[in-house]
């Protein structure tokens, strides 16, 4: 029987990641779900699903040589039953502030207040180093309304966080 699980794999950057990794599920007999792969600083992470049908030992066995012998941090968890479909976001949320700690916490806070679903986030750091500047694209589903999310990011405005709301239009296409 399948089962799906979660894989997250951490390293230092180099070629061949993606290729090697995915070639190890690949003749492991995995099939791959949803996956997100990045560079952050000077390390690659991949996050992804794959159904694999001889359990979670079966899995680490086959993606340990690989992870060993490019020096990736490898985690792997059972996911509970299949994927239920893409949820797609429709509205993208642009911020942008003095680097500070908590910035993140306190916009991610503000949008969890309004019913804001949090779909996908990615953040940099840009200015100078004398006056660095936070940056944080957000993508996700207003459950409660725009309107609600308007008067949640209102106080950050008020506190000189730059933030912008845009729909998006999922009936593209």
């Amino acid at each position: 029987m399948q089962h799906w699980y979660m894989l997250t794999l951490v390293g230092h950057d180099q070629p061949g990641i993606v290729a090697r990794v995915t070639d190890a599920l690949f003749k492991a007999g995995a099939n791959l779900g949803e996956a997100s792969m990045m560079r952050l600083g000077g390390e690659f992470t991949i996050m992804l699903r794959a159904r694999y049908d001889e359990g979670v030992d079966g899995l680490r066995e086959h993606l340990a040589p690989v992870a060993n012998a490019m020096g990736l941090h490898l985690h792997v968890d059972v996911c509970d039953g299949e994927p239920q479909g893409q949820a797609e976001p429709n509205v993208r949320i642009s911020v942008s502030g003095a680097d500070r700690p908590g910035i993140v916490s306190e916009v991610t806070g503000a949008l969890a207040e309004a019913g804001f679903n949090i779909l996908e986030l990615e953040s940099d750091v840009a200015g100078s180093d004398a006056s660095p500047i936070y940056l944080i694209h957000i993508e996700g589903e207003a459950r409660q309304g725009e309107e609600a999310l308007e008067a949640a990011l209102a106080p950050l405005r008020e506190k000189g966080i730059d933030v912008s709301m845009q729909a998006i239009d999922i009936m593209v296409g």
